[in-house]
């Protein structure tokens, strides 16, 4: 059996019970470390799993399947996957591969970025189509995501922005010289993605994002609280574009970081639940009301 096992978003002990009896059962256990990062080392979890854990980066994942998928019509593989395993569309390829190869395959889910951004209390069934942000270079700066968030926002649906990490990477002269040198991790912050976003607008001028008038919410870490690993803990910080792109990258938390754009359908009690986060209560509820025609006839939680 090939075994793809969700760890969920924080640490070794968010696998599932069932996840953790498929991983003791196995011959050989692997962690996909490149579509997204575990908080924890793989000492860590190679401690609590009792298990051997081998690193899968993108090259083994993407190019050498069959190292993975080898004997595992025999007995039991597992690959680990941060987050649930069918949050990349890698883990959708090798499962075709398994199939291919007449290996039975069982997923085992968990927590992932995709249901655990209700934490910043916006409804689940109040979002539209997720994207991805890359990091832009001086010459490729895709705007494929301008199109969706567009999109979501004439439903009035939020738009979930999966901020880019570069792990593992090799640079265009080291991939041309075909050196296997690679550069240090990088992961996007807020102040970046917002700026990339603006910078696409400003090139587009669809007037579907507005610095001063789109509010978004940012999250990092989800699912982590102060008992994390390295007192890591989830962080969330609520504005407008404008406000979020002022914030100093600190004010974020660590990575990795998300970014939610509201749409215009947002219900007066996600406004209400999200205040805690704001940068400036006044102007999210004032934004809310006036843009977004929230009705709010609370009064609102004094500043602490």
């Amino acid at each position: 059996m090939l075994y793809i096992i969700g760890l969920g978003l924080c640490d070794e002990k968010d696998i599932t019970v069932r996840g953790l009896e498929a991983v003791k059962s196995s011959s050989r256990v692997y962690l996909e470390a490149y579509t997204s990062i575990l908080l924890v080392n793989k000492e860590r979890l190679e401690s609590f799993y009792g298990k051997e854990v081998i690193i899968a980066d993108r090259d083994m994942v993407e190019t050498q399947a069959e190292e993975i998928l080898k004997g595992a019509d025999k007995h039991d593989v597992s690959l680990l996957v941060v987050g649930d395993p069918f949050g990349a569309t890698t883990h959708v390829d090798i499962v075709l591969r398994a199939r291919s190869s007449g290996i039975p395959v069982r997923v085992i889910h968990n927590a992932s970025i995709m249901n655990a951004v209700g934490a910043c209390g916006l409804q689940l069934y109040n979002f539209g189509q997720a994207v991805s942000l890359v990091f832009f270079t001086d010459t490729w700066k895709p705007d494929s995501f301008y199109d969706r968030i567009r999109e979501n926002m004439g439903l009035g649906l939020h738009t979930l922005v999966l901020l880019d990490i570069k792990v593992k990477e090799q640079s265009e002269e080291n991939l041309a010289r075909g050196r296997k040198i690679y550069e240090p991790p990088r992961y996007m912050s807020i102040p970046q993605a917002v700026s990339q976003l603006l910078e696409i607008e400003s090139l587009r001028a669809e007037n579907v994002l507005s610095p001063k008038t789109t509010l978004a919410i940012a999250l990092s870490r989800v699912g982590c609280d102060d008992a994390g690993p390295d007192n890591t803990r989830q962080r969330i910080v609520c504005g407008t574009l404008e406000q979020l792109s002022e914030q100093p990258p600190e004010s974020f938390g660590e990575p990795l970081h998300s970014l939610v754009i509201i749409g215009k359908r947002l219900h007066h009690l996600e406004v209400v639940y999200a205040e805690e986060y704001a940068v400036c209560r006044e102007t999210w509820r004032r934004v809310a009301r006036e843009v977004y025609g929230c009705v709010l006839d609370y009064t609102a939680t004094p500043e602490i």
